[in-house]
């Protein structure tokens, strides 16, 4: 039997030190518990608010966290980094010296019999085109080496000034948008989609949306799927595990 743990959106970093620090403590006793009697940790991106690393720097901070994980990789726990929109820029380091599983697109694995699709969340399902766009920009490998040109204390300057404070959510949520019903949310119509295709798929688990979401799946000829959002790590402070087949939320 297999207890596989997820949690995401820490946003480290932001939006400020202090505030930062405090939720990085709290993360890094989470990591801890979870090692206790963990298979594997999925961390679902956004664990940093900015990620990007040069050939000889890497942004300053979360400093906790990294000795964290690699100690837990060094206990022999497999850790999956799965990137999101704030941390994709990752190339090599977090894999070499953290000894994390890095993920750049959605998984499908089976624990202990159920199917699961695992991924950040972003950019999937419909509308979002403007987001689209410039996730093909970011992805891209002449644009990431022309920004790794810049100096990095420059470099990670604009970063904080496009990215770090103009998207910072008080209110928790990454779209801004209040929740209304599962089908007025993408990632609820993505797996409905999905599920046309492949109807196998046990549990979908994202985070990305900053919400805490439960829902069930209607599938043809079978038993309901399961939605799942395990919510964040700047204001719900959730995450969830998979334990004899069952899927659970827990704050």
């Amino acid at each position: 039997m297999s207890k596989i743990y997820f949690a995401s959106d820490l946003h480290l970093g932001a939006p400020n030190l202090k505030e930062s620090r405090v939720r990085e403590k709290r993360f890094v006793e989470w990591l801890d518990k979870a090692a206790i009697d963990a298979s594997e940790i999925h961390l679902l991106g956004d664990i940093f608010d900015f990620w990007f690393e040069y050939r000889n720097s890497i942004p300053k901070g979360g400093a906790r966290i990294q000795g964290t994980i690699a100690r837990i990789t060094d206990s022999g726990i497999p850790v999956h980094f799965h990137v999101g929109n704030r941390d994709l820029w990752s190339f090599g380091y977090l894999e070499s010296e953290l000894g994390v599983t890095l993920h750049k697109d959605p998984i499908i694995k089976t624990w202990d019999g159920v199917k699961c699709y695992v991924a950040h969340g972003d950019g999937l399902g419909p509308g979002e085109y403007f987001y689209k766009f410039l996730k093909k920009i970011y992805r891209n490998r002449l644009c990431q080496r022309l920004f790794k040109l810049l100096n990095p204390d420059l470099g990670i300057a604009l970063a904080g000034l496009f990215i770090k404070k103009k998207h910072f959510k008080t209110d928790g949520l990454s779209s801004g948008e209040k929740f209304t019903s599962p089908e007025g949310e993408i990632l609820y119509k993505y797996c409905e989609e999905y599920l046309k295709k492949d109807p196998s798929i046990d549990f979908f688990i994202f985070g990305h949306r900053h919400l805490p979401l439960e829902f069930e799946l209607p599938r043809p000829n079978s038993n309901s799927s399961q939605y799942i959002n395990i919510g964040d790590w700047t204001k719900h402070f959730s995450w969830a595990y998979i334990e004899s087949g069952k899927l659970r939320l827990n704050k």
